[in-house]
């Protein structure tokens, strides 16, 4: 470990933020402390303190790099057939990160002390939104931007929570692959309704 002066703050807000995920992603989110944190780079409580608010400040960069992963991920370009396809892709995407990101998905959704969601993190949930938002406005565009937006929305709940059942096991043994074919039906038949009504 090199010594404390040869760091500088953004040095040290980095190494706490690559810990803290370390951290989650191993032990999961109810392990985050920041004195684990301290412990794990070498530093102080204090030090932490210098180049973050406090541990909820801390907890919101941690997922807003999260999210910022999982948007790289969905933005990866690719050739589809359509925009049904292309809708597909990502919703397997999503999956796919949750399966390999467990620890760090489920803490984006993990509530911390009903503190105020900064305009930054609220943001980047926004842009996220607007991937599959753009996709949906192109899908039915004599539609109001509004209404193709609430059936993105909508959509990503239930792939959501075809995650979610997935991961805690609701879905049986088979895991992704059986999550994957679940997403695959659950994309196809709202795409198929949404487009008819």
């Amino acid at each position: 470990m090199a010594r404390r002066s040869e760091h500088t703050q953004e040095q040290i807000r980095e190494m706490v933020l690559s810990a803290a995920e370390n951290i989650v992603n191993e032990e999961g989110f109810s392990a985050l402390t920041v004195r684990k944190v301290a412990l794990e780079i070498g530093y102080t409580v204090g030090s932490i303190y210098m180049v973050f608010t406090n541990m909820d400040d801390l907890i919101m960069h941690v997922k807003g790099r999260a999210l910022d992963e999982l948007a790289d991920e969905l933005q990866e370009t690719g050739d589809f057939d359509s925009l049904e396809a292309h809708i597909q892709a990502l919703a397997e995407r999503y999956l796919s990160f949750a399966h390999c990101n467990f620890n760090r998905w489920r803490m984006i959704f993990e509530a911390i002390n009903d503190v105020p969601v900064p305009d930054w993190y609220q943001r980047k949930v926004q842009e996220l939104f607007a991937i599959v938002e753009t996709l949906f406005q192109r899908l039915r565009p004599e539609l109001a931007e509004d209404e193709a937006n609430r059936a993105a929305h909508a959509l990503w709940s239930g792939v959501h929570g075809v995650c979610v059942l997935s991961l805690n096991g609701s879905l049986g043994r088979s895991g992704a692959d059986n999550a994957r074919a679940t997403v695959g039906s659950l994309v196809q038949n709202f795409i198929r309704g949404w487009k008819a009504s």
